[in-house]
């Protein structure tokens, strides 16, 4: 009898074992909070802030440079003188000048002296109708040449004048292209004026992603140095052809705003991004795959627990994936781990994701 009642308890015991399996255990994971993302990052480029306006000015006569008055990066007025030529041959040719005009001013004294007289004898019946005529002639003639000695003299005082290099406009010198004591040619570049009041972004594009960019793209345009000063852009003109070498294009921006620190020459990064429909971006150790079927694991942060969700996966990379939904933003997952998890089991968030 005592036997027999030993193994009914034992008996009994067993059944109890099999009805009541032990607790699945906690498992530690690694979990990431969803975020929504509304645009599609294009590219990232550097550039420069520059002038919108710039000019390449040069003296409107030949010659050997004298001086330079000011140096890159100088703010100059209007009328402020930049650099000067060695006069000494505009100077020569005016003196020049000035002494034909002398000259033909007394042989217009003379004409118009010998006009008078032939004039008086015409009119008391004593001097000949030719000689008159003639009279008069000279002094027309000589009149023109006055006229002619005059206008070389004004344009003499006009290249004396060219060989001062003057700003026509408020500007910032950006660049000298000539030295003192160079000789330049009449119209050669040397010096660049930059107009600092309208300023703009100026990158280089990828020639394939020119055709590519969306009429919506916006510009994110901020200092390398300093990204907190930052704005908007959008394109104003783009090169038509494509450089050679480089196989990209010049692009130029219309800044939103100008930050006082975006100054002539200042480095820039710009980032090119355009509005997509609200999307999810996960890890790529975030996905399951079960059955033919891609899934993740969504965590229930009151309870500490876990589900797997069915997901659409529409691009991916070797580090992350794209979701066209399936879970919302401010969700959390488990973005390690996912192999070893059973639904419902009770897991433990890692602290950085608390």
């Amino acid at each position: 009898m005592k036997r027999l009642g030993l193994l009914s308890i034992a008996a009994v015991l067993a059944a109890c074992s099999k009805s009541e399996p032990p607790p699945e255990p906690v498992r530690p994971v690694l979990s990431i909070k969803v975020q929504a993302l509304n645009e599609q990052t294009l590219g990232r480029f550097a550039g420069s802030i520059q002038a919108r306006y710039e000019s390449n000015t040069g003296f409107r006569v030949g010659g050997r440079i004298a001086s330079r008055n000011v140096d890159v990066g100088a703010e100059v007025q209007k009328g402020t003188l930049l650099a000067t030529l060695d006069p000494s041959d505009q100077q020569n040719q005016l003196r020049s000048a000035q002494g034909d005009l002398a000259k033909i001013q007394a042989q217009l004294i003379n004409a118009q002296a010998n006009a008078r007289r032939q004039q008086a004898l015409f009119d008391r019946g004593v001097g000949a109708q030719a000689q008159l005529d003639i009279a008069n002639t000279d002094l027309k003639t000589t009149q023109a040449s006055l006229d002619q000695a005059r206008a070389a003299v004004n344009q003499s005082k006009d290249q004396l004048g060219y060989t001062e290099l003057r700003s026509d406009h408020k500007a910032v010198v950006t660049a000298w292209n000539a030295e003192a004591g160079q000789v330049v040619t009449a119209g050669q570049q040397v010096v660049t004026l930059a107009q600092p009041d309208i300023k703009e972004a100026v990158i280089d594009l990828p020639d394939t992603l020119v055709d590519e960019i969306p009429r919506d793209v916006v510009f994110l345009v901020a200092g390398q140095l300093d990204p907190s000063i930052n704005t908007t852009a959008t394109i104003r003109e783009i090169e038509p052809q494509a450089q050679s070498a480089t196989r990209t294009r010049r692009a130029r921006l219309t800044l939103a705003s100008t930050p006082d620190g975006f100054r002539l020459g200042t480095a820039i990064s710009v980032t090119l991004s355009s509005a997509v429909k609200p999307r999810i971006e996960l890890p790529a150790t975030a996905l399951q795959e079960v059955d033919g079927k891609t899934r993740i694991w969504v965590i229930d942060t009151q309870n500490k627990t876990v589900a797997p969700r069915d997901v659409n996966v529409i691009s991916r990379t070797d580090s992350n994936v794209v979701l066209d939904g399936g879970v919302k933003a401010g969700e959390r997952v488990v973005s390690a781990g996912v192999n070893s998890l059973k639904p419902g089991q009770a897991v433990k968030l890692d602290e950085d994701s608390q």
